[in-house]
């Protein structure tokens, strides 16, 4: 274990800040976008406990990253589920105008988990790797990362309000990790390997099957909302 007090603890410590800095993006935008249709009151309740939540799971899946990451399917499965949080996000699934505040709190803050926890399966092997199996750098590493999200997640979301173009961009975000989650699967590994244009084939379609199919689904839902109140008119 690592001595506090050496150079070596700091450099690995700054290395592991740096690497969640870096790869803590995607996380804000998720979280921002599942909590853009809450109350004010309760997008920072949102925000505090979906980014506490995302980095205990972090802090698990780093744990057991290097076994996780070598089964088969579970980055197709991740990927595809990954597709599902970006579609619903952009078509809005995470409103819920007709539930209680309370609902959905807690359906911002489960989107926020399990998007993240699908996420971080790529993500922890970076901060694993600096660590070098220090437990204590991993996990104070990783706290200290935690208001960096936080904060990451208001700006992202003070923007989305100014420009809602980047939700659109978010949910593009997330269709292009699952394309290069699921290029990385091991039961592809051979066949991928000798097709090397799929590395960005895979994620370019992601982003634009998510975009189009939550433009669709949206544009549908209007529809359907505008044919009801002319009814009821």
């Amino acid at each position: 274990m690592s001595t506090i007090m050496t150079p070596e603890f700091w450099l690995a410590l700054s290395q592991i800040i740096l690497i969640n800095i870096v790869l803590s993006g995607d996380n804000a935008v998720v979280i921002a976008l599942a909590s853009r249709s809450l109350p004010p009151s309760q997008q920072k309740k949102a925000i505090l406990f979906g980014s506490v939540g995302a980095i205990v799971l972090r802090v698990v899946l780093t744990f057991f990253a290097i076994y996780l990451l070598s089964l088969p399917y579970l980055k197709l499965v991740g990927a595809a589920l990954l597709l599902w949080i970006g579609i619903g996000l952009l078509t809005g699934d995470d409103e819920g105008g007709n539930l209680e505040g309370h609902s959905n709190l807690f359906a911002a803050i489960k989107t926020i988990i399990v998007a993240d926890l699908v996420m971080s399966l790529d993500n922890v092997i970076g901060v694993a790797a600096a660590a070098k199996g220090d437990i204590v750098l991993l996990v104070v590493g990783l706290v200290i990362s935690i208001p960096l999200i936080i904060y990451g997640s208001t700006v992202i979301l003070k923007l989305m309000n100014r420009f809602p173009i980047i939700i659109t961009l978010g949910a593009g975000l997330l269709g292009w990790v699952a394309g290069e989650m699921a290029f990385s699967d091991p039961s592809i590994a051979g066949w991928a390997g000798s097709h090397h244009d799929l590395h960005l084939v895979l994620p370019v379609t992601g982003a634009v099957l998510v975009v189009a199919v939550g433009k669709w689904m949206e544009s549908r839902a209007s529809a359907q909302q505008a044919a009801l109140e002319t009814r009821g008119a």
